[in-house]
């Protein structure tokens, strides 16, 4: 089996490093509610569907503005009081970057998902 957004973030964090403007990177559901996301929190800038011959794809706009990304495996099943312990273990400082969780509204950030007092699975994080 193949995890379609670990590779997603990958490619992100790699491409960020190497100073790339533009990545291309898997289309599924969850991975463009994730770069929608990132887009509204001001990390990645915009992208752009196209079909390869077997599968959809998206070409992203890198905005070099990430220093830090990755993937929480395995994806931790969190209540909204659990946000401030996963919140000082991935993020370096406090209002410095954001956890995403998958809850049952959706892909959100956690402050979002305290704010509405609902829990959800870690999926990734990013500063």
């Amino acid at each position: 089996m193949v995890d379609r957004l670990a590779d997603t973030i990958n490619k992100i964090k790699t491409n960020e490093n190497i100073g790339r403007r533009e990545c291309v990177v898997y289309s599924t559901k969850q991975i463009k509610a994730f770069i929608d996301l990132l887009k509204a929190e001001g990390y990645l800038g915009d992208y752009e569907e196209f079909s390869d011959r077997y599968s959809k794809k998206m070409r992203l706009k890198l905005l070099n503005k990430v220093n830090g990304i990755g993937i929480v495996k395995p994806h931790y099943s969190m209540s909204s009081s659990d946000i401030s312990k996963y919140e000082e273990r991935y993020i370096p400082s406090k209002d410095f970057g954001i956890l995403v969780l998958s809850t049952s509204k959706g892909l959100m950030t956690h402050r979002k998902a305290r704010e509405q007092n609902i829990g959800g699975r870690l999926l990734a994080y990013i500063y």
